[in-house]
């Protein structure tokens, strides 16, 4: 099975949508409510939301396609100059364990030194198993925070970083 990873553009939207629900919908019943994985999926994955990311934010992002399939997605961006920041990594559970996250992360991990970045980091829910995954790419605990999104809901996450360099990509 051959696995190939492309550029993301507006047109690709509704690919990112449908993968993003199916996603959540299947991966975080279990970290977070039902009501909190359609409110965020709304604020964040609504097409306007994804479309002000590409073209305002300049976020990034990133399809992983099988043979027969896109199964994954990523979305990075600068923050500052030397900073990436990840925003978003999602595989269809499936694919879990199988290279296909790890693909996409070196991936924008190669963008980011491309770009002159020596750090990435990333937020990641405290109770997501997707934590350890990172810890083993070699990202480190940096803080916890609490962000309030709206309606009674909130983001509870720990904030990890990880140095990059051109020779050193695990």
């Amino acid at each position: 099975m051959s696995r190939t990873i492309r550029r993301a553009g507006t047109a690709d939207i509704p690919v990112i949508q449908e993968l993003a629900t199916a996603i959540w919908h299947e991966v975080y019943p279990s970290i977070i409510p039902v009501e909190q994985i359609n409110y965020m999926l709304g604020m964040m994955y609504s097409a306007e939301s994804l479309q002000e990311q590409m073209m305002r934010q300049r976020a990034q992002f990133l399809l992983l396609s099988d043979d027969e399939s896109t199964i994954g997605f990523a979305s990075w961006s600068i923050i500052q100059p030397g900073a990436a920041r990840l925003h978003k990594l999602y595989v269809m559970p499936a694919y879990h364990g199988t290279g296909a996250g790890a693909a996409l992360l070196s991936e924008v991990e190669r963008e980011a030194v491309q770009q002159r970045c020596t750090s990435i980091e990333l937020n990641v829910n405290k109770y997501n198993p997707a934590r350890s995954f990172y810890e083993k790419k070699g990202f480190r605990t940096h803080r916890e925070e609490v962000i309030d999104i709206g309606s009674g809901y909130v983001m509870d996450d720990y904030v990890m970083q990880k140095p990059l360099s051109s020779a050193a990509q695990s």
